[in-house]
C-alpha cells in the first residue's frame, strides 16, 4: 500500500539545496509546508551524512535518489555506501544518456550496462529505479523503446520512477500505464500538466488536466511505495508550487 505521507521531489527546489546552509532552510521550509519524506535530487555537492542528519532534524524521510549514470558506472562502491548512510532505498536514474535518445542501439547498450548494476544493487539491499520522460516512448518498428526496457530487464532489479507529466506529454494513460508496471513502479512523481496558450506545461498537482482520482486508484493498486512531488519547471515561486500541490493533496 502506498505510502499516505506526501513526498517532495528536491529537483524542484534544486537552486536551493547547493550549500548545507540552503539544504537545512529548505527543509525548514519544507517541514513548515507539512512534507514528510523527500527524494534526494539535484543536491550538493553535499556529503550524506549531513543530508542525513539535516533531514532528521526536520523529521524527513529520505527515500529515493537521483544519480548519474557515471556514479553507476565508475562510483558504484561509494553510491550504495552514500545511500545506506542516508538510509535510503531506492537508488534512481533520471534518464538514459542523451546519446540513447531516439538511437534503439544505445538504448540496448544502456540495458546491458544497467542490469548487472541493477542486480548488484539487489545483493546490497537496494533498488534501482528507473525514472521516465516522453523519449522512452518514441517507436522503433512500431514498438515503444519503454517496451524493451520492460521486457529486457528483470522486474525483481529494474524498477520505475513513474513521471505523470511525461506519461501524458506522450499520449500515454499515466493511470493505465501505473497499472501496467505493477509493483514495478515503485514510485510516482506527482506532476500536473496545464495547457497555457495551446502548449503544456507542467503546473501544481491538481490545478492542471490529469485524472489524479485515477492516478493515485492507480498507485494504490499497482503497490507504489512513494508519491512525490515535483515540477521541473515552476511559474512562481517554487516553494508556493510546492505548498500548493501539498495543501492539493492534503
Amino acid at each position: 500500500m502506498m505510502d499516505k505521507r506526501i513526498g517532495a521531489q528536491l529537483y524542484t527546489l534544486r537552486d536551493y539545496c547547493k550549500t548545507e546552509e540552503d539544504l537545512d532552510a529548505t527543509f525548514a521550509k519544507l517541514q513548515k509546508i507539512g512534507y514528510q519524506i523527500v527524494q534526494v535530487s539535484a543536491v550538493g555537492p553535499i556529503p550524506a551524512e549531513i543530508i542525513k542528519e539535516t533531514a532528521d532534524k526536520y523529521g524527513l524521510k529520505i527515500v529515493c535518489t537521483h544519480k548519474n549514470l557515471e556514479d553507476y558506472t565508475n562510483h558504484l562502491e561509494q553510491l550504495i555506501a552514500d545511500h545506506h548512510a542516508m538510509n535510503c532505498k531506492i537508488a534512481g536514474i533520471g534518464a538514459m544518456p542523451r546519446e540513447a535518445w531516439g538511437n534503439f542501439e544505445e538504448v540496448k547498450k544502456f540495458v546491458k550496462t544497467m542490469n548487472p548494476i541493477a542486480a548488484e544493487l539487489k545483493k546490497s539491499g537496494l533498488q534501482f529505479a528507473y525514472h521516465n520522460h516522453a523519449l522512452e516512448f518514441a517507436k522503433v518498428n512500431g514498438k515503444f523503446m519503454m517496451d524493451y526496457l520492460l521486457e529486457e530487464t528483470d522486474p525483481e532489479n529494474f524498477q520505475f520512477i513513474v513521471d505523470t507529466y511525461w506519461l501524458a506529454v506522450a499520449g500515454i494513460n499515466p493511470a493505465e500505464f501505473i497499472r501496467k508496471l505493477g509493483k514495478r513502479a515503485v514510485c510516482v512523481h506527482f506532476k500536473d500538466l496545464e495547457i497555457v496558450e495551446n502548449n503544456a506545461v507542467m503546473a501544481e498537482v491538481m490545478e492542471g488536466n490529469l485524472d489524479w482520482d485515477a492516478i493515485i486508484a492507480a498507485c494504490e493498486d499497482a503497490g507504489t511505495q512513494w508519491a512525490l512531488v515535483e515540477q521541473d519547471i515552476c511559474r512562481r515561486d517554487p516553494f508556493e508550487s510546492m505548498k500548493i500541490s501539498y495543501n492539493n493533496l492534503k
